[in-house]
């Protein structure tokens, strides 16, 4: 049986039969209704202090509660332009409201693009193709255990220094890999938390040895003190570049990218000048550095 709301004729049937102390089954009977339909109808709209049932009441409640959810956001356009831009670099809604509040942009809660990527795909939009990496989250269950970049040795945030976490020093970096439509040739990038002077490396690929041979001399010449980084095993040679450099390497929890909201920013930024549907292959150190002067100016 397909489910239709109830209508303004059956509250007042329901009403008319509440007043002679029909049960909940017999007035589920003779409107032809589940019993959780009327039972459900009467928690939600009766009188919260003496729960007597009047249809008219019931009318208006539910539909303020209708048009309270029809009618929009309190979020302008100009907003909502700017989550549908991240939206379409395939950030998640938890991605989204998390680097916006770090970031210290406007509030705006996950819950809210999920529902507003809904009502697009109810309306013939394409805004949910975007929400492969949020799917796969959920799929992936957020109770189990994630194996994904398992290595002794790795340092939570919790235990990154409090200039860093706070951002009131120079020298602590985020850092990342940007690909495009190969995967083999990609960028490094890396955002100071502090300035958000950001720093854009070309690799041709991503192995540990080509990460580490790029990074090393950026940190030496950047005097950076501390990395954070995901939990990708590209950045499994950490204690090698640790040891060689006496900077420390924090990380990130599994698929909580907001907790590099700096560089999941720079990034998104990024792909206004290397978007996702081409390679890399034929980008230059030369040009990465003027997309880097020209997004930190």
């Amino acid at each position: 049986m397909v489910y239709t709301q109830v209508s303004t004729e059956e509250r007042y049937r329901i009403s008319l039969y509440r007043t002679h102390r029909f049960s909940i089954q017999k007035i589920a009977n003779l409107l032809g209704r589940h019993r959780s339909t009327i039972y459900r109808e009467l928690k939600r709209n009766a009188k919260p202090y003496d729960g007597y049932y009047r249809a008219e009441e019931a009318s208006y409640k539910a539909n303020a509660r209708r048009w309270k959810s029809r009618r929009g956001t309190n979020f302008s356009k100009g907003q909502w332009k700017v989550v549908n831009f991240y939206i379409r670099l395939d950030w998640s809604p938890e991605q989204i409201s998390n680097s916006f509040k770090e970031l210290g942009l406007f509030s705006i809660s996950h819950q809210t693009i999920y529902s507003y990527i809904k009502r697009d795909k109810k309306n013939g939009g394409f805004l949910h193709e975007h929400l492969c990496q949020a799917g796969k989250n959920r799929r992936k269950g957020y109770g189990n255990s994630d194996s994904r970049g398992v290595l002794r040795g790795k340092r939570p945030l919790e235990e990154r220094p409090k200039a860093a976490n706070n951002r009131t020093e120079i020298g602590h970096f985020e850092v990342d890999l940007v690909h495009g439509k190969q995967h083999k040739d990609c960028i490094m990038t890396l955002v100071d938390r502090y300035s958000r002077f950001l720093i854009i490396k070309k690799l041709h690929s991503k192995t540990m040895d080509e990460i580490k041979d790029a990074l090393i001399p950026l940190i030496r010449k950047f005097s950076m003190k501390t990395i954070t980084a995901d939990n990708g095993t590209e950045w499994h040679a950490f204690k090698e570049i640790e040891k060689r450099t006496k900077v420390k390497f924090y990380f990130a929890k599994p698929y909580h990218s907001w907790e590099r909201g700096s560089n999941e920013n720079a990034n998104g930024l990024i792909r206004q000048y290397l978007p996702k549907s081409k390679s890399m292959e034929g980008i230059d150190q030369y040009k990465c550095n003027r997309i880097a002067k020209l997004i930190d100016s």
